[in-house]
């Protein structure tokens, strides 16, 4: 690192953004011999943020790269297992789908993954980041040029850093796919999601239950505590706002309403976050000196747990790819290296993006062919278990290899 006269902070590569997967992926360019300097506001620790009752469900492979990060240990206290998911179509449609119940004990796991709250997550990764990268700076990022043969970023603190790589990990309004002139597909749903946590009279038994509904759907997932666990609540923007603005009684109630009894009686509400239901998908995950990770490459509406696996994902495939320039003598801000990134997450990215927009389609169409399919692949999950393992499998498990650092921990 830099001395604090020299304004200049040298590094390999330059991380912006300190969510999560902003973080992993600086965590996991370390981890492969790479001089790193994150960029990025410290986030709010755990007990000082109570009103953030947002989770993050992780999925097995996920919980193995934060474990090859050395962050798993310091968390895993506060992570419920997710052992099942249970869907049930709460529509009024005339060809309503069975109950269905995914169970990780089917393929011989444990669990699918665990659900962990996200400002202990963050917390836990900007810890480990503070004590094993050259360089952190708390602060945002004004200004970027490429050069040939390098990228300088200008900060907000007055700090500059000179990198041959950049990390876009700052989100949909990304300053590092501006600068690098990375367009963007964007689109709008009719919807508006409320996260939030609730108890309960009933126990989860570690089962995340999704109710598909005209309009959206409503998740719960287990918290550590059986007796209590997180929500995200998709409906219309009409719906939604009126649910905002609603007392806890009356949220609660019609909580209770909406669950129909399957976790009991509801009881203590926490505190509610909106956010727009929406969809971003960067044309390319690469441009010059630039590669995208997360929601600056990404966003996905909020079912099935895919978008934050998906950026951990692009975390560890890039440093894949900068590891392999690495043994050759390559650049890692490199045309070559770029190209293989974007080409090695081009098929996961799309097929889950896609994946993940027809189903909230499909959840908002009165199409009633469109429906009858949707019912008789349920219905087909329900009745072939041999057909349901392998949803799970391709639910688990991108379409390509799983990056090194995902693949168990060592």
């Amino acid at each position: 690192m830099q001395s604090s006269q020299d304004p200049i902070v040298q590094a390999d590569a330059a991380v912006v953004g300190t969510g999560p997967a902003g973080i992993a992926a600086a965590l996991s360019l370390a981890c492969v011999g790479v001089e790193v300097a994150l960029i990025g506001p410290a986030p709010a620790q755990p007990r000082s943020s109570p009103g953030d009752t947002r989770t993050a469900a992780l999925l097995s492979s996920s919980v193995d790269l934060l474990k090859r990060l050395g962050v798993w240990e310091g968390v895993a206290a506060e992570a419920a297992p997710l052992e099942a998911i249970r869907i049930i179509d709460d529509s009024k449609s005339l060809l309503r789908a069975p109950e269905i119940e995914f169970a990780a004990k089917e393929l011989g796991l444990d669990a699918f993954g665990c659900n962990i709250a996200h400002t202990a997550l963050v917390a836990a990764l900007y810890g480990k980041a503070a004590t094993t990268l050259s360089a952190v700076l708390p602060a945002s990022v004004e200004h970027i040029t490429l050069a040939p043969d390098h990228a300088g970023l200008r900060c907000s603190g007055g700090d500059c850093v000179s990198a041959r790589l950049v990390v876009g990990a700052d989100g949909r309004r990304s300053v590092c796919r501006a600068a690098a002139g990375i367009e963007v597909s964007e689109w709008r749903y009719d919807q508006g999601a409320i996260a939030t946590s609730f108890s309960h009279t009933l126990p989860h038994r570690n089962i995340s239950t999704e109710l598909h509904r005209e309009a959206g759907s409503v998740t719960t997932v287990p918290l550590p505590d059986p007796l209590a666990s997180s929500l995200i609540w998709v409906g219309s923007a009409a719906e939604i706002e009126q649910l905002m603005r609603a007392d806890e009684e009356a949220f609660s109630t019609a909580l209770g309403q909406r669950l129909g009894g399957i976790l009991g009686g509801i009881g203590t509400i926490g505190a509610r976050a909106f956010f727009p239901v929406a969809g971003l998908s960067a044309k390319s995950l690469a441009g010059k000196r630039t590669a995208l990770v997360g929601e600056a490459a990404h966003i996905l509406p909020p079912i099935g747990a895919q978008g934050l696996n998906l950026g951990l994902r692009d975390a560890a495939a890039l440093a894949d790819c900068v590891a392999d320039a690495q043994l050759r003598g390559a650049d890692p801000g490199g045309d070559a290296t770029l190209s293989a990134y974007a080409k090695a997450r081009e098929l996961d990215v799309m097929s889950r993006t896609v994946g993940v927009d027809l189903l909230n389609r499909s959840l908002l169409t009165g199409f009633m062919p469109l429906q009858a399919a949707r019912g008789l692949v349920l219905h087909g999950l329900n009745a072939l278990p041999p057909l349901r393992r392998l949803v799970m499998r391709v639910g688990l498990t991108p379409p390509t290899a799983l990056p090194s650092l995902m693949r168990g921990a060592g």
